[in-house]
């Protein structure tokens, strides 16, 4: 039976001694300022992919919510790559001016996004049965392209300069431009990926990423600067190929959550989550498989649950939509889930394709009473046709 639908601590005991106890704070104090150094430092590169306390679980709440970060965050870098122009025409760096065409380049890759969020809102059709999610994954790709591109071009703008030093002039004004390009380009990546957590979009996340590319690259020119000012010729490049490895870094993590996103992986924990509601269920005896995965930044699931054979078909509908309403209102972020009910004993033998793969039985054996067959039954003849079968 099928049925869809689309809707509208840890106790942590101490037994210890006075002394012990004592120390142990003061391990444990050290232990948590590690920790959170560590988280912190994950956090940076964006590698860590949890979800926001506040998140946005309605489909259309999140995508406006998607839409107004790409617009807001396009103004606040349009308004940085502005101040760095004025400095440019005040300093007439041509490396600043350089810079500055580059953090224009970049904003613009929030246009594809927005491009992809406005499909993403378009119906399904007979072609696409799915509707248009994926079109946000095909823009975090072009994300990630760009991302590919910075690291490229800032690893040979080091190594050109490295090769062929240059003087930096008015370096006090070109730092002050540099400044103002790695806050702008920090804030914005800081809201990108704050608003893609939020409403489930690994897109989303990859380009706030990718802003934070473009302020490692003003970072670079900013401590190239304070370097040179203080009279290491080499440092502008040799920051610069540092800068590069922390790009490096970012990109990694961009390719992960896009590249998981694309091959339908999610969190174990909400495999858990569904299973455990659609258990919660009255009649539900089993979970026998249950799959979830995104369709752009909302959730699909699939489930196959075990019901009591005797029942009624009205009844093994009831468990089914009550399954359903335990899914939907669980999980966040699903939007439409499909519920199998099989009886109890239906599926003793499976087809092959998940799990091991014995021997099919030989000629003239009786098929199990679970399996089907075409042509003579219940032997098995020479010109029968059966799918293989596992136990």
């Amino acid at each position: 039976m099928h049925l869809t639908v689309k809707p509208d601590e840890l106790h942590h005991e101490h037994s210890h001694a006075s002394h012990d106890h004592s120390h142990a704070i003061h391990e444990h104090s050290r232990d948590g300022l590690m920790s959170r150094a560590a988280h912190e430092v994950s956090e940076f590169f964006g590698g860590h992919s949890h979800d926001a306390a506040d998140q946005i679980d309605d489909a259309l709440e999140a995508h406006a919510a998607g839409r107004r970060a790409l617009f807001i965050s396009l103004g606040g870098l349009g308004l940085t790559a502005a101040v760095q122009a004025v400095v440019v025409v005040l300093s007439g760096s041509v490396a600043l001016l350089g810079d500055t065409l580059h953090n224009v380049a970049d904003a613009l890759t929030a246009v594809p996004l927005l491009v992809a969020f406005t499909l993403a809102r378009r119906a399904s059709t007979k072609r696409f049965t799915y509707g248009y999610g994926r079109a946000e994954d095909i823009g975090g790709l072009f994300v990630i392209a760009m991302i590919t591109l910075s690291s490229g071009l800032a690893a040979f703008e080091a190594i050109t300069r490295l090769i062929h030093p240059r003087t930096v002039t008015h370096l006090p004004i070109v730092a002050l431009a540099a400044l103002v390009g790695f806050v702008g380009n920090e804030v914005v990546a800081r809201y990108r990926i704050r608003v893609g957590r939020q409403i489930g979009s690994a897109a989303l996340v990859a380009d706030g990423l990718h802003a934070r590319t473009d302020g490692f690259t003003s970072l670079a020119v900013l401590l190239g600067a304070g370097g040179m000012a203080l009279g290491w010729r080499a440092a502008d490049p040799v920051i610069g190929l540092l800068i590069t490895v922390a790009i490096i870094g970012v990109l990694r993590s961009a390719v992960r959550q896009v590249g998981a996103r694309l091959m339908d992986a999610v969190d174990p924990g909400l495999v858990d989550e569904a299973t455990a509601a659609v258990m919660s269920v009255d009649g539900v005896l089993e979970v026998r498989e249950l799959r979830i995965r995104w369709i752009g930044h909302t959730l699909r699931a699939e489930v196959d649950a075990t019901v009591d054979p005797e029942l009624t078909l009205i009844e093994a509908h009831d468990i089914a939509h009550h399954a359903e309403a335990h899914l939907l209102h669980h999980v966040r972020r699903l939007t439409a889930a499909n519920v199998h009910a099989s009886p109890r004993g239906a599926h003793s033998s499976r087809l092959l394709g998940v799990g091991s793969s014995p021997d099919p039985p030989s000629e003239g054996e009786p098929l199990p009473a679970a399996g089907r067959c075409y042509g003579s039954c219940p032997t098995l003849r020479k010109r029968t046709l059966l799918p293989m079968w596992v136990p």
